[in-house]
């Protein structure tokens, strides 16, 4: 397929200067680079493949003056642009660690360094954890509140998060003069950039602890295992998750704390199923009792239940005791029902006196 024209990949005329294709490449890459075009990254490949391939040739004055010349000549034009030439120019903000799309750019056309540094504070939120609660059905049910014990980083009481001995002070980082980052000149496929990165030393704060804290070693946070309360709402289920918002890991010199999120694991009851919002139960009565009907008792999640077994009930009859379940944690709405599956029991051994009645009873039929 016949290679499209470089200017027009561009959008730009044929005597366009220097700083207009530098313009209109730099507007093309941000509109076409893969990373913004996830839900149709292949075609963004090659789009940004063909308008990189059009401004390095464009933007070199020797190719050009070739390609003016001879167009798509192949190796007559003396220059070509091959795939790791394209993924390089891909790949740069995360292989040279820079922060964001528009360092990419940046880097590519800027003249020089960054001039001055931009200091970042070292200030990082703590990590979520996450703790497995295990609670019964009935907890489950109806809700609870209950105090436990979690093993987590909180903010050092000695030097009360800052990470320095009580009465010291911080001083500028000699390795980046107290810039934050360090600037690295490199050569590319696009010409010659600077590389800026975070100091390895300070991390990006611009400054360093002298004398650290020698409860927290200057991370300004210590192991602690926390009693935290906490309220557990009608109609969790295993799985469930409940967050509570800066009750985590405490952040680094005094960042904010990251998240708990409790994990709900339901302990198997001996006698219901959950099934979602409704329960299952299973009971069983005597032949007599499903022929003649009978009433029993049956346990739900909100106490002891009469329910009424009418005569003639078959084996593997369900009954159900409307709102007898649990709550949709999640809607909102009323409560499930309790259903009830009845087993007919067949006696094993009988007595002289009731085979006798037994057979009797069978004569009638």
């Amino acid at each position: 397929m016949a290679k499209k024209d470089y200017y027009e990949s561009l959008g730009i005329s044929k005597d366009a200067s220097d700083a207009e294709i530098k313009r209109a490449y730099r507007q093309k890459a941000k509109e076409l680079h893969p990373d913004r075009n996830p839900e149709n990254r292949a075609k963004a490949e090659e789009e940004f493949k063909r308008i990189a391939e059009a401004y390095e040739v464009l933007s070199d004055t020797q190719k050009r003056a070739q390609y003016d010349r001879y167009g798509h000549a192949g190796p007559s034009q003396g220059f070509t642009f091959g795939d790791s030439d394209f993924h390089r120019a891909r790949e740069a903000y995360r292989e040279f660690g820079f922060g964001g799309f528009d360092d990419l750019f940046d880097m590519f056309f800027r003249q020089g360094g960054r001039g001055g540094g931009v200091r970042q504070q070292r200030v990082l939120r703590g990590e979520s954890i996450e703790y497995k609660l295990r609670i019964t059905l009935e907890d489950a049910a109806h809700g609870t509140r209950m105090t436990i014990t979690v093993p987590r980083m909180v903010r050092c009481e000695t030097c009360s998060g800052s990470g320095m001995t009580p009465g010291s002070s911080k001083q500028s980082c000699p390795t980046c003069e107290g810039q934050g980052q360090i600037q690295y000149r490199q050569q590319s496929l696009l010409g010659s950039f600077i590389n800026v990165r975070a100091c390895p030393d300070c991390h990006g704060a611009g400054e360093i602890i002298e004398q650290p804290c020698h409860k927290c070693r200057g991370s300004g946070r210590a192991k602690e295992k926390s009693k935290i309360s906490i309220s557990v709402p009608e109609g969790v289920d295993s799985g469930s998750r409940l967050r509570l918002k800066g009750q985590g890991n405490a952040g680094i010199e005094g960042g904010p704390s990251g998240d708990l999120f409790i994990v709900i694991e339901l302990i198997e009851h001996p006698s219901l199923v959950r099934d979602g919002r409704n329960i299952h139960s299973k009971a069983t009565v005597s032949y007599p009792e499903a022929s003649l009907g009978t009433k029993i008792e049956v346990e739900t999640l909100w106490g002891p239940e009469t329910l009424s077994i009418p005569a003639g009930t078959q084996p593997g009859t369900t009954f159900r005791l409307k709102g007898k379940g649990i709550k949709n944690i999640h809607r909102g709405a009323g409560r499930g029902d309790h259903f009830v599956d009845i087993t007919v029991e067949v006696p094993r051994k009988l007595s002289s006196k009731q085979k006798k009645a037994l057979e009797s009873y069978a004569e009638t039929l």
